[in-house]
């Protein structure tokens, strides 16, 4: 692993650690994309990520590769799931920018199966 701290706006995949209750941490690699001063991830609102997050707010994240191998140092951070609209909005033109073909093709599947209204957005703030 480098030893350098890295811009999460920068990165094509994180990886996420949430906590479980027994305090056991859980690496997920994820998107991540900036709007305004915050972080932000998507993820199906019913994901163990989503539920260790509505127990604990503390997260830690480091760039990763898709496969989850961190290439970078940790930094904390505390997550939250939103749900005002703005925001959320904001967040998509967030991610259709930095991911492009990538997140429109993943919302235009996610909307004909109907899973893109279950999703539950989190935002990470460092």
């Amino acid at each position: 692993m480098n030893d350098f701290i890295f811009d999460p706006a920068k990165e094509s995949y994180i990886n996420l650690i949430t906590y479980r209750k027994t305090g056991v941490e859980v690496k997920t690699p994820v998107w991540i994309a900036q709007y305004m001063d915050n972080y932000y991830v998507f993820s199906e609102s019913k994901a163990g990520k989503v539920k260790r997050i509505r127990n604990n707010g503390q997260v830690k994240m480091a760039a990763c590769d898709v496969k989850g191998k961190v290439k970078s140092e940790w930094i904390e951070g505390h997550a939250s799931i939103i749900t005002d609209e703005d925001e959320i909005k904001g967040m998509y033109r967030a991610f259709d920018k930095k991911y492009t073909w990538q997140t429109r093709s993943l919302n235009f599947i996610a909307k004909i199966s109907g899973r893109f209204n279950r999703r539950a957005i989190l935002k990470i703030v460092i």
